[in-house]
């Protein structure tokens, strides 16, 4: 019996779909990693045209559902980020954080205690002195909180708080110097698993 033939590759429609369905994609980011895959401009702007008219293509939604699914840990600034990574037009851009309140102080205390929770041994509530680990610990959380990109006056506010029976508690630090510019910088992006080269 003789070898089987391989399959023929898929169309560059029934690629785009078969994306779609692993994750929401924008029209720039779609366009892109089909490109990498060898399909020509010309099939890639009919799939897209295609997607778009079958309402499988917004990139407004995508990018108010990322915000909607990152928000309650990440500031506007990695948001922002985020949207732009992924290859969202600044109009989307701009109407998904433009419907984000300008106040992010909620937002920050939730991140904050979720990160002290991790480090239970360490948490500023039992350490009552003006020590170098409290500002070690209160600079950490700083890098902690600038690095998901919330304002600096709502982490400036979450380092301002402590018992309030405590009045030799450390001062905390200023954000603009604890957080190091380095660690400002964006975040690693990840490995999508839908970029790989071997992918056909």
């Amino acid at each position: 019996m003789g070898a089987k033939s391989a399959a023929p590759p898929p169309s560059c429609y029934d690629k785009a779909v078969e994306l779609l369905a692993r994750r929401p994609h924008f029209r720039a980011q779609l366009a892109a990693k089909l490109e990498r895959r060898g399909y020509s401009a010309e099939e890639i702007a009919e799939t897209l045209a295609r997607l778009a008219g079958q309402g499988y293509l917004d990139d407004a939604a995508t990018a108010a559902g990322v915000v909607a699914a990152r928000r309650g840990g990440e500031g506007r600034s990695r948001l922002r980020f985020e949207l732009e990574r992924r290859g969202a037009p600044k109009e989307a851009v701009e109407e998904a954080l433009g419907a984000l309140s300008e106040d992010d102080l909620e937002q920050t205390r939730a991140a904050a205690r979720s990160w002290l929770s991790r480090r239970p041994a360490r948490r500023p509530p039992a350490l009552r002195t003006a020590t170098d680990a409290v500002r070690r610990e209160l600079a950490a959380l700083a890098r902690h909180l600038a690095r998901k990109g919330f304002s600096q006056r709502a982490i400036f506010a979450v380092l301002k708080q402590r018992p309030a029976d405590s009045d030799d508690a450390a001062d905390p630090p200023d954000p603009d110097n604890a957080v190091d510019s380095a660690d400002l910088g964006a975040p690693a992006e990840p490995h999508d698993p839908d970029d790989s080269a071997r992918e056909p």
